[in-house]
């Protein structure tokens, strides 16, 4: 993703510019956050802000000229869940220990064993994401209760959790100014967009050799999103543009684009059947380029 068009931003701001100032204010307090994950995983794929934009940016194609039908309630947690759905990649290990027991996970981080550490962070760090906008909305100036329920459920809907649960995702959720909030779409909505950011410029390759990773695994992961030129949106399908003749690389580029796909389908089922709306594109592709 090499431009922005900023559509959310720039419509929040014609909607509600209060909420435009204090999501404003998020983006700088983000940027020291988000990059925090790099202590911890200096060999993950990115989760910066520019993952964070990418996101974004993926959500205003997805959305399209839906964008119109979106309150600015709506638009002020989805934009902030683009940017708070990763802060459980960074967070300090007085907050991964705490965030650990409220959440009843193993405590791996006493024993300092690195594969605990990653398979737990990895694994579960939408969740830590949610427990650290409970912890921190104030800080972050989130306007009431509910928006901070609805951005914490955003942040944790971007993977794995059940977004059919309408315990956990009313499919319309009554704030306190009487705007109504489809959660099930704005947690689709990122998850399908965390999902298709996969291209090349989200490796860190200009501060390392990757080549020289000795993990085969890590490797692997750095070549497979190396290869991924760009992604293109149509009406229909997101399409891969893959540069590679390693055969590796094009079954590991295979399972990719499968576990993609899937996310698709539960996200188009998600929204067909729980907000009135659509997710227009229903395949993923590979193309090879020369």
């Amino acid at each position: 993703m090499n431009s922005y068009d900023y559509v959310l931003e720039k419509r929040l701001n014609e909607l509600d510019k209060n909420l435009s100032k204090i999501f404003t204010n998020i983006v700088f307090s983000m940027q020291f956050i988000l990059s925090r994950y790099k202590v911890i995983f200096p060999y993950f794929t990115d989760h910066t802000i520019v993952h964070s934009l990418n996101v974004i940016e993926f959500c205003n194609k997805i959305i399209g000229e839906d964008v119109k039908k979106l309150n600015a309630d709506e638009i002020f947690i989805l934009l902030f869940g683009c940017y708070l759905h990763d802060s459980g990649m960074g967070i300090s290990l007085d907050d991964y220990i705490e965030f650990s027991k409220k959440l009843e996970l193993t405590n791996c981080f006493d024993n300092k064993r690195k594969s605990d550490v990653f398979s737990i962070v990895r694994n579960y760090h939408h969740e830590y994401s949610g427990q650290f906008v409970e912890k921190y909305g104030d800080f972050f100036e989130i306007s009431t209760e509910k928006h901070k329920f609805a951005i914490k459920q955003v942040c944790r809907g971007h993977r794995k959790v059940n977004l059919e649960d309408e315990n956990e995702f009313p499919s319309e959720y009554k704030l306190d100014n009487g705007n109504i909030v489809r959660l099930p779409y704005l947690a689709a909505i990122i998850r399908l967009a965390d999902e298709i950011d996969v291209t090349a410029n989200r490796n860190s390759l200009i501060e390392f050799d990757y080549t020289t990773l000795e993990n085969e695994i890590d490797l692997l992961e750095f070549m497979k999103h190396d290869a991924v030129k760009d992604l293109i949106i149509t009406d229909d399908a997101f399409i891969m543009k893959a540069k590679t003749d390693d055969q590796k690389v094009i079954k590991a580029l295979d399972l990719v684009k499968n576990k993609m796909q899937k996310t698709l389908d539960e996200c188009r089922k998600v929204v067909n059947g729980k907000a009135p709306f659509e997710i227009r594109q229903a395949k993923i592709l590979i193309e090879y380029i020369d």
